[in-house]
């Protein structure tokens, strides 16, 4: 089924209930590692969980996840590990392939990795979004069913100015923002003393101002880069770790917001 075009069309996905964007105005806040800890942080909370990843020049689950180039007539989509389901362009490409591609090749790149994969019955889809508010951002906010989008920032003013962006972006397109996360908060150093490297309260700042929930602070911890690059998600190869609890605690936090708003496929379609 090749995916739909024109504004005010919305792909079907009748077994996903709730669709998520994890967004960020600007790259280097660690919105792909939120994105996929939170997504194995569902999982082991007994949740039915997709992991989409959208940024199609850079792609990094595939990293995050021990996995790499995919064979496609031995391996169907999407992939799952963790018991998590997943799907990124670095499944089809040499991962030292640079992509180069326009506006709306990547566009149809992300469509096409939304309603042609049988993601099946699933509680959450996340979908992690590459960093600005770009083409990707605009077909999924036009065309996907969205529930709606957490903005991952860090405490400091430079991040919050491109996350303001991602914030009204979403408001434009009528994509309702679930929160704020602060990722990167503060570093606990051995004598129990918290350290706030990139700044303080910027998150909660944004959250305010954009009427929003703060879904709390992530902090730095060397082991949710060794992890990520080891192929496993912190939450897993670390449960026990102060920032495998904040995930817990986010994953705790996104189901029982859910509880209260409606099914992604439940949402009305908005002419843009």
């Amino acid at each position: 089924m090749p995916p739909p075009s024109g504004p005010g069309q919305k792909f079907s996905l009748p077994g996903v209930k709730h669709l998520i964007a994890v967004a960020s105005g600007k790259g280097g806040v660690g919105k792909s590692t939120v994105a996929a800890n939170l997504a194995v942080a569902l999982q082991m909370a007994g949740q039915r969980v997709g992991l989409m990843d959208a940024d199609i020049y850079g792609p990094s689950v595939p990293l995050m996840f021990g996995l790499g180039q995919v064979d496609q007539t031995r391996t169907p989509f999407p992939i799952e590990k963790f018991g998590v389901k997943l799907m990124s362009m670095g499944f089809l490409v040499d991962p030292r392939q640079a992509v180069i591609w326009r506006g709306p090749k990547v566009a149809q790149a992300v469509g096409s990795f939304l309603a042609q994969i049988p993601w099946g019955d699933l509680d959450f889809l996340i979908i992690d979004l590459p960093p600005g508010t770009g083409d990707a951002q605009l077909t999924l906010s036009q065309q996907a069913p969205l529930t709606g989008a957490i903005i991952v920032t860090t405490p400091g003013e430079v991040s919050l100015i491109d996350a303001r962006k991602g914030v009204k972006m979403f408001e434009e397109v009528r994509v309702p923002v679930l929160g704020v996360i602060e990722n990167m908060s503060h570093f606990t150093s051995a004598d129990g003393q918290k350290h706030a490297i990139f700044g303080t309260g910027g998150g909660a700042k944004l959250a305010a101002e954009a009427g929003v929930p703060f879904l709390g602070e992530l902090p730095i911890d060397p082991r949710v880069a060794t992890a990520g690059d080891a192929g496993e998600p912190v939450v897993r190869k670390h449960p026990e770790s102060p920032v495998s609890a904040a995930y817990v605690e986010l994953a705790r936090t996104v189901v029982a917001e859910m509880t209260t708003r409606p099914q992604a496929n439940a949402l009305p379609t908005v002419e843009l």
